[in-house]
């Protein structure tokens, strides 16, 4: 061509070579093509119901369904419906040329009475893509259509392979209202000739749409006669679908009893929740939804939650992470939006601004129920709290708008049993020092709890392995003037100025010599510092601490540096108590220079002691404390 010439066209594609593509790309569930047979049918009747509303036709008064039929002994799955029904133009149209979407020309032509149902609450066209009927070929080497339209007299038979042929003709099959849609499976996709495997996939795709839907299985498989006994009437028989789900409901029209029996229902949990949280956003949000709080035992439990999102009612995933943030995903629940812009297949959502809102609304309506219940149901939340704990740690540890919105009403539970605020906590605590002090095994440092209890300090427990991440996030966190730059610090991580006498006159030179005999005796060099303090307990001897920041990193190497954490030294710091009698009589047998082979096992058993109320010990350490406490009481 030359370079002033210009050439137009429109660019074609076989049939035959877009099918294979449909067939392997299109969706990437094979169970798919039941939802979007079954979306067509839907939409099909929603239409009819629109044009009877608009006076363009009149109904019949036959009541609206939707029949899969499996057929065993001709191993087709029939989809049929008494919606709208199509004529030859219009199969010509939506069928015979792929991604010409029916829903998209039907709302155009209806758009005000469309736009009038959804703001009326009445449901609105499911598909609009016209993709849905070619999932069909995924499972099928030839469909039918049997069609026969509202504003026709004949109905129309087409016939279609997984080639891409077809042909398509007059037929007197069908004289009422509606289509079927006759799928002939094929040798390699058996597994869908299992009325256990269609009913399985219309429970998981199709069990709230909004109009009622029918399984049949053929032949019907009847339960033989006794000799003499009559047939027995066959039960009415049910929608396996409930086509106005609780969602859908105003949340002042809901029991407690509905909202239990829904998420057993749904969820197959025999447990009940915790509490729910009923969304009915209106616009320009416009989606409705119910997330439930489910009871979660202890941090290593299978906490996986299940978010189900559906669009008008139609299943379409689990847990999407742009509508559902990370730590919310914890929760179980349904939401219905409408308006969620998804791909063609219906599987995956594209991210834009609107799906950015309905995310930053449900972290909303989640904050805004737990505060309710901390303000208007104190008990209650308290009573729930130990199982929610959990999911408002982490949902604070990730999102740092979460934890100004929750923040106050996270509680803390004390050694005592009480449930404290962070603010009450300091409020409790005549001695508060911007300092929360705490417990992560009550067992083990049981010794420096009761120092502090003593002393009228309440100590929190902390003994879940999120716990000190979630403080870490207060102490950064926290803006409050009266709680800014608060510290968490563990009982034992140091000689609190609590625990300390206070104006008390002590002998430099004697504590510096007690001091010494001690670091020559343990002889643990850099790694162990001793000081001498005089503490108002008098029953504890000496007393053993890690600094804060050292557990921490400790901590921190194990979870992420592979175990390096065990061959770092850890800084430890004895304090030795100048207010026990065992302390007193060490100090003053080390002034007389009596440092002797008793006043040595006697320090090492000072330090042993120590030990065992920091921590669990090892093997020798276990072995030398036995053996000194064993020739000790022989030598007294």
């Amino acid at each position: 061509m030359s370079e002033n010439q210009v050439k137009k066209g429109g660019i074609s594609v076989e049939t035959k070579n877009i099918f294979p593509v449909i067939k392997k790309w299109l969706y990437s569930d094979k169970d798919i093509f039941v939802r979007e047979l079954v979306s067509n049918a839907c939409d099909a009747i929603t239409k009819h119901k629109r044009l009877v509303s608009l006076g363009e036709t009149v109904s019949d008064g036959a009541p609206y369904r939707i029949d899969v039929t499996l057929d065993n002994d001709l191993g087709t799955l029939t989809f049929s419906d008494n919606g709208i029904g199509m004529n030859a133009e219009e199969i010509d149209k939506y069928i015979n040329q792929i991604a010409l979407s029916g829903a998209v020309d039907f709302i155009q032509k209806y758009e005000k009475a469309d736009a009038d149902a959804k703001a009326e609450g009445t449901g609105g066209i499911i598909g609009h893509f016209g993709l849905g009927f070619y999932s069909a070929f995924m499972i099928a080497d030839k469909v039918e259509i049997l069609s026969k339209s509202w504003h026709d007299d004949k109905a129309v038979l087409w016939k279609g392979t997984d080639e891409g042929d077809y042909e398509m003709s007059e037929s007197d099959e069908r004289t009422s209202r509606g289509t079927d849609i006759i799928l002939h499976i094929n040798d390699d996709e058996k597994e869908y000739a299992s009325a256990f495997k269609i009913k399985e996939i219309l429970d998981k795709f199709c069990a709230f749409m909004p109009e009622e839907i029918y399984f049949n299985e053929l032949p019907e498989k009847e339960e033989p006669k006794k000799e003499g006994e009559e047939a027995a009437e066959k039960p009415e028989p049910k929608p396996i679908n409930d086509t106005n789900p609780l969602w859908l409901k105003r949340p002042q029209d809901c029991t407690e009893e509905e909202y239990k029996e829904f998420y057993q229902k749904v969820f197959h949990d025999y447990r009940e929740p915790l509490f729910w949280i009923h969304i009915n956003a209106d616009y320009p949000l416009n989606f409705k939804g119910i997330l439930y709080f489910p009871k979660m035992e202890n941090e290593f439990g299978n906490y996986e939650g299940q978010v189900k999102l559906y669009y008008n009612q139609v299943f379409v995933a689990d847990n999407i992470k742009e509508v559902i943030p990370e730590y919310l995903l914890l929760l179980k629940g349904v939401l219905d939006c409408p308006e969620l812009p998804l791909n063609v297949s219906r599987s995956y959502l594209q991210t834009n601004g609107y799906v950015s809102k309905i995310s930053a609304h449900i972290v909303k309506k989640v904050g805004d129920k737990i505060n309710a219940l901390f303000n208007t149901e104190r008990e209650k939340y308290e009573g729930m709290w130990d199982a929610v704990k959990l999911f408002v740690e982490y949902g604070c540890v990730r999102d740092q708008k979460f934890f100004e919105k929750v923040k106050n009403s996270v509680l803390y539970k004390t050694t005592a049993g009480k449930y404290l605020t962070l603010a009450e906590y300091a409020d409790a605590n005549e001695h508060f020092d911007k300092k929360v002090y705490y417990t992560d095994d009550k067992k083990q440092q049981a010794a420096y709890i009761a120092m502090f209890d003593k002393q009228n300090v309440p100590i929190v427990e902390l003994d879940k392995l999120l716990d000190i991440q979630f403080v870490s996030t207060v102490e950064h966190a926290e803006t409050d003037e009266k709680l800014k730059d608060v510290k968490f610090v563990r009982v034992d991580s140091g000689v609190s100025d609590i625990l300390k006498e206070e104006n008390r006159e002590e002998n430099k030179e004697n504590n510096e010599k007690l001091a010494k005999f001690f670091e020559k005796t343990l002889n643990k060099g850099e790694h162990l510092k001793i000081t001498c303090e005089t503490l108002k307990d008098t029953t504890v001897p000496a007393f053993l601490g890690l600094s804060e920041e050292s557990r921490r990193f400790a901590d921190m190497m194990k979870l992420y540096g592979n175990g390096m954490s065990a061959g770092l030294p850890q800084e430890l710091t004895l304090s030795l108590n100048l207010s026990n009698p065992l302390t007193q009589k060490l100090e003053q047998r080390v002034a007389d220079g009596n440092e002797d082979e008793l006043t040595e096992k006697l320090a090492k058993q000072v330090y042993l002691l120590a030990l065992v109320a920091q921590r669990p010990l090892e093997a020798d350490e276990l072995s030398e404390f036995l053996a000194l406490s064993s020739e000790l009481y022989t030598r007294l």
